[in-house]
């Protein structure tokens, strides 16, 4: 069973790190030896080494490349199947997208892969339950491929109830106030049994605004965690009999000189993919563009790159031009339970009045059957009437609006002509009806 921890003070800390790296045998200051022909890699990630990298299955292939910008489509592989790319990920938080049948997911919606929370899931319904079925594919029936974040940004928007050390983090739980710690070996052991085919490497994200000093800090601390992540990923399998693969994750805020310092970093890893996070959080969007321009031209050409918590229909498209192949985002389903509809017009507070009388479909021609099944009058009554039908009508709906913009993306790619399609669709997506 997964044990809670009660540390009664922070200098605890030290003490309760110690004990921990026995248990689980870390190696985080001793070189890394592949037992298969008893070599060295030393201050490698262990993917360099030909006997390690089997573990992961994970294959990207580029199929199209725009020739007016840097997006490209292209076939992501792993053991519970293929995703066509670029995709964006539906933000299942603790397992599940709220308001969503697994069933509409697949059949409707048409999603290629979720996203799910390891903070969340490890708090409730707990490591062990979940393991104990098999992982999280058959904890909630999903049988395509599933992504879990390290719960690094979780545990950096608790504030206060956390606090950051070179070890690891030593947080309270949102739920109860019970006190835990997670270090990098324990994201990577929780996202083990978890199950999911993509793993997060375990990151601190900087907030915005911070000062340079502060960011150089935190990044710093990020690729020290990374190759304490990946040191416990080489020395582990999955308990569910199926491959896993480890995506490392470029931080440096804004500031151009961290990024680039960071991407080269992340890059010299090997890893079969790579993410760039602590954008999205507050800055510019014209910043967050700079600087995932700036990492994808440093970052491996044929791996798949993730920009992390990104975006509105409009971030996507540019973050698509700019070489970004993964998206994931709350946005689609939280603002849809607050009644905003993202649709191939605009954007709809489907709550204002002037929909009250309006008995046109949601749109006309929309991907999902909620689209021509109710009207917006309808929705916008269940809205007033605080009806739950309007969180699962209007969250099929956004998630089906993005399936399809990504691809629309894909195949404006394959056609060629991306680049006028895109200037085209941002000017119409983000504006409100």
């Amino acid at each position: 069973m997964e044990q809670i921890v009660y540390l009664t003070d922070y200098q605890s800390l030290t003490k309760y790190f110690v004990i921990l790296a026995q248990s689980y045998q870390f190696s985080i200051y001793k070189n890394r030896f592949c037992e298969q022909n008893d070599c060295v890699v030393e201050k490698k990630n262990p993917y360099l080494c030909g006997n390690l990298s089997k573990t992961c299955q994970l294959k990207f292939n580029i199929s199209h490349r725009d020739k007016s910008t840097s997006a490209r489509a292209g076939v992501l592989s792993t053991d519970h199947g293929v995703i066509e790319s670029p995709f964006f990920m539906p933000v299942g938080t603790a397992g599940t997208i709220k308001a969503l049948h697994i069933k509409d997911l697949r059949e409707e919606i048409k999603a290629q892969i979720m996203l799910s929370n390891t903070y969340h899931l490890y708090l409730r319904p707990g490591v062990d339950i979940i393991s104990a079925v098999g992982g999280l594919h058959k904890f909630n029936g999903w049988e395509k491929p599933i992504l879990t974040d390290s719960g690094g940004y979780q545990i950096y928007s608790l504030g206060d109830i956390r606090k950051f050390t070179d070890d690891g983090v030593i947080f309270q739980s949102h739920i109860d106030g019970s006190k835990h710690v997670f270090t990098p070996e324990k994201a990577v052991d929780v996202q083990r049994n978890l199950g999911a085919d993509i793993i997060m490497a375990f990151d601190e994200c900087t907030p915005y605004p911070c000062d340079e000093t502060y960011a150089k800090k935190s990044m710093k601390r990020t690729h020290h965690w990374l190759t304490r992540c990946v040191d416990r990923f080489a020395q582990t399998e999955c308990p569910h009999g199926y491959s896993q693969s480890l995506f490392p994750i470029v931080q440096g805020s804004v500031f151009p000189k961290l990024r680039a310092e960071s991407a080269k970093f992340i890059a010299d890893q090997g890893a079969p993919g790579n993410a760039i996070g602590g954008l999205s959080v507050g800055e510019p969007a014209s910043m967050m563009y700079e600087m995932t321009d700036l990492v994808c031209g440093i970052l491996p050409d044929d791996k798949p790159r993730y920009l992390m918590g990104v975006g509105t229909p409009a971030n996507i498209l540019e973050g698509i031009a700019l070489g970004i192949d993964m998206f994931d985002c709350v946005m689609p389903t939280r603002n849809g339970r607050n009644g905003m509809l993202f649709t191939r017009n605009g954007i709809i507070n489907i709550k204002n009045e002037k929909w009250k009388n309006d008995f046109s479909p949601l749109e006309a021609d929309g991907e999902v059957f909620a689209d021509l099944q109710y009207n917006k009058a309808f929705l916008r009554h269940l809205f007033i009437s605080k009806e739950i039908l309007s969180a699962m009508i209007a969250t099929m709906h956004n998630l089906g609006f993005y399936i399809w913009l990504m691809k629309e993306a894909r195949n404006h790619i394959m056609l060629g002509d991306f680049l006028p399609w895109k200037e085209t669709m941002v000017k119409k997506l983000m504006q409100r009806i």
